[in-house]
């Protein structure tokens, strides 16, 4: 028994580990295609990010996302959650640097309202009632937002927009964090634009009842962050919790989402600095390939490359 006691000890510490000092600095480039596009389209990259949870001294997720700019990418869409720190602002803009000069579109989410603070990892496996909000100082949001409207990235937050990606029309609309029960989905409902190539919708959290009012209005594609893809996975299992309504089959990456719409969920590229592992659930950015209704979607996949510069092929 000491021994078998010993070998367990020994294996959760190498596996602790390895999910705080290397997996959670492996940025991954997730691909995926998917038919979401008005037949006769013309094919348009999407470059998805969210849950940077930037703090100021990560030079290297810094360097890794501001590369993916070499992806040249159609549309850059962020779903929020960017900022861990009040000093943060500038780390962020270092990142996304490059890509603010690309068409843009984004909302925020909790982490960029309110700084994270300690919790007791065990919370998440609670029953939603039983869980207390809790807050952390107020982050310079409005800073962010002014930055990024600067540069010519659309505010989706509570409004509706047509803009015009590589020469396709995209018919857009977001809500703010429903998590944070900020969304007001009223302020932009109603049928999406039939006519433009595709219906895009965008949300921090993947709430469900969000998801099924987008639905419903015939948006094509859900963009949405906040789960981190579980943060940490069970090989053969999956994600444990999602931290929202989401079940957790659908942690990360592309599903379906009724008869006609797509919902794609980033795992995100950060973590709560007081909960700074991840395993079996590496940060990711992902490249989108839509292309139009009827096409046979490819297999997702992953790229890991040794060396953040060359990860952008």
């Amino acid at each position: 028994m000491g021994r078998l006691a010993l070998g367990t000890l020994a294996l959760g510490t190498a596996t602790l580990g390895y999910a705080i000092g290397i997996e959670r600095r492996h940025w991954t480039l997730r691909t995926a295609e998917l038919p979401v596009l008005a037949p006769g389209a013309r094919p348009f990259t999407i470059l998805h990010i969210s849950d940077l949870h930037m703090l100021p001294g990560q030079h290297s997720k810094q360097r890794w996302v501001a590369a993916l700019n070499e992806l040249d990418p159609d549309l850059v869409v962020n779903t929020g959650d960017n900022l861990s720190h009040r000093t943060a602002v500038p780390s962020v803009l270092r990142a996304l640097g490059p890509l603010l000069d690309r068409p843009g579109l984004f909302v925020f989410g909790s982490n960029d309202y309110y700084a994270p603070k300690p919790k007791n990892p065990a919370r998440y496996l609670m029953p939603k009632g039983k869980k207390k909000r809790i807050h952390g100082v107020h982050l310079p949001w409005r800073d962010l937002r002014a930055a990024f409207v600067e540069h010519g990235w659309v505010d989706l937050t509570h409004v509706r927009r047509t803009v015009d990606v590589a020469g396709q029309t995209v018919f857009a609309a977001g809500v703010d964090d429903p998590h944070l029960r900020r969304d007001r989905y009223t302020d932009i409902s109603g049928p999406a634009d039939q006519r433009a190539a595709v219906r895009l919708g965008v949300t921090h959290s993947p709430e469900p009842r969000v998801l099924d009012t987008f639905a419903t209005d015939g948006y094509d594609l859900v963009l949405a962050g906040h789960t981190h893809g579980g943060q940490l996975r069970i090989p053969g299992y999956g994600a444990l919790v999602t931290n929202c309504e989401l079940d957790r089959t659908r942690a990360r990456g592309a599903s379906r989402w009724g008869a006609r719409m797509w919902l794609h969920v980033s795992a995100g590229l950060g973590t709560s600095p007081y909960a700074p592992a991840r395993f079996a659930c590496p940060p990711e950015a992902s490249l989108l390939t839509l292309v139009p209704r009827g096409s046979e979607p490819q297999k997702p996949r992953k790229q890991a490359p040794r060396k953040a510069r060359n990860s952008v092929r």
